[in-house]
């Protein structure tokens, strides 16, 4: 569906030069008496590079239509994962780079937010925070009292974190898929 730049929303998926891209931000610019436009970045669905793009208000641009779906995580298989759809329990594999930098987060019967586009699931997010066990962390040091002296720790996914001088093995920890970090223990 073909619409004018000037209906286009944060969050819409269109095609542009061929290529799909997600808005990621988009402003209105007017200048005095120079023509307005919108300033608008886009994030390629495939690549996940931000472009910035000018589209004058009257400009067309072609719209994709989204559906959005829960899939549970149920293994990895090579190079792809295996998606269970919780209503069928049909199951669909879809390659590793989908999951994107959340990849080190991701554990057996997670649910992922898939976008599917033409039948075919195009992106896949973790729930933003997720909840892990501590594998693998130095003990705390005695009578160290310097703040802000984090420590690295192996979680049960593999992937490695920050943590505060308290957490030990076996702790459960909430972390921020988004950007690696550590939230909180799990209560």
């Amino acid at each position: 569906m073909s619409v004018k730049a000037s209906e286009l929303k944060k969050g819409q998926v269109i095609l542009h030069e061929g290529t799909r891209y997600t808005i990621k931000d988009i402003q209105h610019v007017a200048k005095g008496n120079w023509r307005s436009y919108y300033q608008i970045k886009l994030k390629n669905f495939n690549t996940g590079q931000v472009i910035d793009q000018r589209f004058a208000v009257d400009d067309r641009v072609e719209t994709l239509f989204v559906q959005t779906k829960e899939f549970e995580y149920l293994y990895r298989d090579g190079d792809s994962l295996v998606l269970a759809d919780p209503e069928t329990y049909d199951q669909t594999p879809v390659p590793v780079d989908i999951v994107g930098d959340g990849m080190q987060f991701l554990k057996e019967n997670f649910r992922l937010t898939c976008n599917i586009i033409d039948g075919q699931i195009v992106s896949a997010d973790l729930p933003i925070v997720v909840e892990l066990e501590v594998k693998d962390t130095p003990p705390a040091i005695k009578g160290a009292t310097a703040t802000n002296q984090n420590k690295e720790a192996i979680l049960e996914t593999g992937a490695k974190i920050k943590v505060p001088p308290f957490v030990e093995n076996g702790d459960r920890v909430r972390v921020d898929t988004r950007t690696g970090e550590y939230l909180e223990r799990a209560k």
